[in-house]
Formats: structure tokens, sequence, C-alpha cells
């Protein structure tokens, strides 16, 4: 049992919490691997980098939140089918275009931002500065995406 000296309560708590954003990055990643290899169009050689560059940097979150998960003395969620059961990001599937592949991106930023934003909470209320520091740092970084796929597509 691993003891950083946090309630472990609380740490049970957010290692499930942060499961299930695990399995959110999980489907917005191969979502994001999809668009790109799918994008058609106008638009294709702008996105089809900014779609790797996305899901090249949720491959690495997703690998920083199944550690934090172990650091805080839980066991990651590893197989697609338990991503599936617990993910609330939808399945992107068959999009070619630009505006809908934005949307789909911006519609996963928005269940993830929430997610996030509510382990920031409970981290704070545990004292947990590693998992607070991470969820913040992903906020402000995924803020500003938000902010720049909504104007691409004029909002």
């Amino acid at each position: 049992m691993i003891n950083i000296g946090l309630n472990k309560k609380l740490t049970k708590e957010l290692a499930n919490r942060l499961n299930h954003l695990l399995a959110d990055y999980m489907i917005f990643y191969q979502n994001a691997r999809g668009l790109h290899w799918n994008i058609r169009g106008e638009k294709f050689f702008e996105l089809h980098v900014k779609f790797e560059e996305l899901y090249n940097n949720l491959f690495l979150k997703i690998d920083e939140i199944a550690e934090r998960i172990l650091t805080l003395d839980g066991t990651p969620l590893h197989t697609f089918d338990d991503f599936m059961k617990v993910a609330d990001v939808k399945v992107t599937k068959n999009v070619t275009g630009a505006t809908p592949s934005v949307k789909s991106v911006l519609d996963a930023f928005s269940i993830i931002l929430e997610k996030q934003r509510e382990i920031l909470v409970l981290a704070s209320e545990a004292g947990d500065e590693g998992t607070n520091a991470m969820m913040s740092d992903y906020i402000r970084e995924q803020e500003k995406l938000v902010w720049m796929y909504n104007a691409y597509i004029g909002k």
C-alpha cells in the first residue's frame, strides 16, 4: 500500500474519478486519431496536423493520469471494454468534415473540463497537490484550445 500522506478514503475516490477521466481520455484519443485519418475537404492540411497534435497531447495525458492513479494506490482501467462502460465522451465515427470534426473535439473537451474541475475540487479537499496541479495545468491548456477551436468554426 502506497502512503503519500493523504486520507485513504479521499484518495480512493480521487483514483475512481481519475479512472473515469482516463476512460474519457482514451475515447477522445481514439476519436482524435480517427479524425486525423479521415478528415477530408479544403481544411484537410490544417486539421490533419491539428488532430495529430491533439492525439499526441492526449496520449501523454493518458499516461500521466494512469500513473497518478497508481500513485494514489489505485489500479488504472486498461481495457476498451472498461473504458466504454464508464466514459461519457461518445465515440465519433465516420466524421470527415471540418466543422463536425471540430464540434466533436469541443464536445469531448466540454465533458473532460467538467470532470477535471470536479477532480480539482476533490483534490483540494484532500490536500492532494499532485492531482490538483495536474488538473489545473490541464484545465488552463484546454480552455485555450476550446477558445481556438471555437474561433476556427466561427463561434
